[in-house]
């Protein structure tokens, strides 16, 4: 059992250098923010691994604390890329 979880660990990291590359060398900008989400979903994979394989829950809460941040950050990216900005100031008035 440990050596499979030793062998997904080792496949997450490898999926995660070429979802780097993706970053890096992506098409466009689009591809690069789902590479990036991805990352988050590998990096929570990783995480949960790891607390398989040392039998412990404290990394649950950081696994929910990595998983806010990416969700936020890629609503972000998502909102840059579509409208130019994050947060909407309201111009008109006064």
């Amino acid at each position: 059992m440990i050596t499979f979880i030793w062998i997904c660990l080792v496949l997450v990291i490898l999926s995660m250098m070429g979802l780097l590359y993706r970053v890096f060398c992506g098409p466009s900008i689009p591809d690069r923010l789902i590479a990036l989400d991805a990352i988050g979903v590998m990096i929570i994979s990783a995480t949960a691994l790891l607390s398989i394989l040392f039998a412990t829950r404290f990394f649950i809460e950081v696994i929910l604390l990595i998983a806010i941040i990416s969700f936020i950050g890629t609503v972000s990216f998502s909102k840059f890329i579509e409208k130019g900005e994050i947060i909407e100031r309201d111009r008109t008035s006064k």
